[in-house]
């Protein structure tokens, strides 16, 4: 199911055909005031099909995006970003061992880079090839993601400048080590754990990769959320979530000692004092801290439930993302991306998170905490991860949460469909660090400016 590009206003058309200014380097963010509006295209990939619907999670698939990629990049320059989260379909790329082909991303790059948008490759968004038996917890899971990362940055080196190692760390452990929905189907604690060591790894090794590409720099996704509790009997469930919302990227920077708060939680669920020690001496620095979080999901409440507790998500204010930004920077000490925000619902919901957000971002860069870039993500609606395990068409799980609607019509194809935040969006990206105003002097110093 695709949409029409002809459908499109000849306003549009216009406007896309309009000079480009050069890709933003994100390199360049470090530099005082640097500030980047950025894009992306929801592109989670679980290939593996459901055992019962036998239906895969390939985003591009399900909204067209294959097909109709040149007007999609097209409808993403008409937003005025500079850089993009460029998700590369690993699946696609490297089918089978030792098989590689990158000519549908080869066309993507070069089409955005003539477009004056920087890609900001994603590697691995939820999803591994099929042929890596046991996916994350495959022995050699660490050497085929390296491996998949040498041969991306040896063909695209030359011409991106940044890229993240694996989006949500937390999140695919989650889904995939503790709930057990997606390969490799482990369930629990233990699952979690064992599943967020063996990602860490990965991320570890692609993360020297990136060190020795020249001008790339490494950009650590993960979600983010902030628990809190009204119940004083529930704070120290609500500190342990929190670390475990720290756990990937404390694992990767070498955090994760006998002193660390998991540290005798992971010992207990399988995790070996060796896997640990693993981390601490091949502890990595990180470039720049992404962040992903939503007003839908990131306000996390412990709250009881009879003798035990539960967390529940109660719609947060842009008060979320500044505690989570002052959070991630206090413990981590580098610039920070929102990589992806978003909500889902009118247009004026969606607008009223855009600009409350956007403010936020302002009033943190006033207090000295090196916010250098903001992700509207996903610049289209995306499809509900529900659908793979589902039987309705795919129509019945569009979320509206882009800048952009997806539209579906009586021939079956997925029109896009531009919203006002389409031109609010540009509006912001025109003006760039004047839109959020300028970083304190000891936020430039943290970020890598100042004198």
């Amino acid at each position: 199911m695709t949409s029409d590009p002809s459908r499109h206003s000849h306003d549009d058309r216009d406007a896309m055909n309009e000079p480009r200014e050069q890709p933003v380097s994100l390199r360049s963010l470090l530099e005082r005031d640097g500030f980047a509006w950025l894009a992306g295209i929801e592109d989670t990939f679980v290939t593996a099909p459901h055992p019962t619907t036998g239906r895969t999670l390939d985003e591009y698939e399900l909204t067209g995006h294959y097909d109709v990629w040149r007007s999609d990049l097209d409808l993403m320059a008409r937003t005025g970003v500079r850089a993009a989260r460029c998700g590369l379909p690993w699946h696609r790329l490297n089918p089978a061992p030792g098989r590689w082909d990158f000519a549908w991303c080869d066309a993507v790059i070069d089409r955005l880079l003539e477009l004056g948008v920087a890609p900001v490759l994603d590697l691995v968004h939820y999803g591994v090839p099929g042929w890596i038996e046991g996916a994350f917890v495959n022995p050699d899971y660490d050497r085929h993601v390296e491996e998949y990362a040498a041969r991306v940055l040896e063909r695209y080196g030359d011409r991106v400048d940044a890229v993240t190692p694996l989006n949500e760390p937390r999140i695919t452990a989650w889904y995939t080590g503790k709930l057990g929905w997606w390969p490799p189907y482990r369930r629990g604690w233990r699952g979690f754990f064992t599943v967020l060591v063996a990602l860490c790894r990965g991320i570890v090794r692609v993360t020297r990769a990136i060190e020795r590409t020249a001008g790339v720099s490494a950009v650590h996704v993960d979600a983010a959320d902030l628990y809190l509790t009204e119940v004083a009997a529930l704070r120290p469930e609500a500190e342990q979530r929190q670390a475990i919302g720290f756990l990937a990227l404390d694992l990767v920077t070498g955090k994760v000692n006998a002193s660390h708060p998991l540290h005798g939680k992971l010992l207990a669920s399988g995790v070996t004092a060796a896997e640990l020690a693993w981390f601490e001496e091949h502890a990595i620095t990180l470039d720049f801290v992404g962040l992903n979080l939503y007003p839908l999901f990131s306000g996390k409440h412990v709250v009881a439930r009879g003798t035990s507790s539960r967390i529940v998500m109660r719609y947060a204010t842009a008060t979320v993302l500044e505690r989570l930004c002052e959070l991630y920077h206090e413990r981590y000490g580098r610039p920070i991306l929102i990589t992806e925000t978003a909500t889902e619902g009118s247009v004026a919901r969606r607008q009223a998170w855009l600009d409350s957000s956007v403010a936020a971002v302002g009033r943190l860069r006033a207090r000295g905490v090196p916010v250098v870039g903001y992700t509207w993500w996903p610049l289209f609606a995306l499809v509900s991860w529900a659908y793979r395990q589902s039987t309705a068409p795919v129509e019945k799980y569009l979320k509206q949460m882009g800048l952009y609607d997806v539209v579906p019509r009586d021939n079956g194809e997925l029109e896009r469909v531009a919203t006002p935040l389409v031109e609010r969006y540009r509006g912001f990206a025109a003006r760039g660090g004047d839109a959020v105003g300028p970083l304190s002097q000891q936020g430039a110093r943290a970020a890598g400016g100042g004198e």
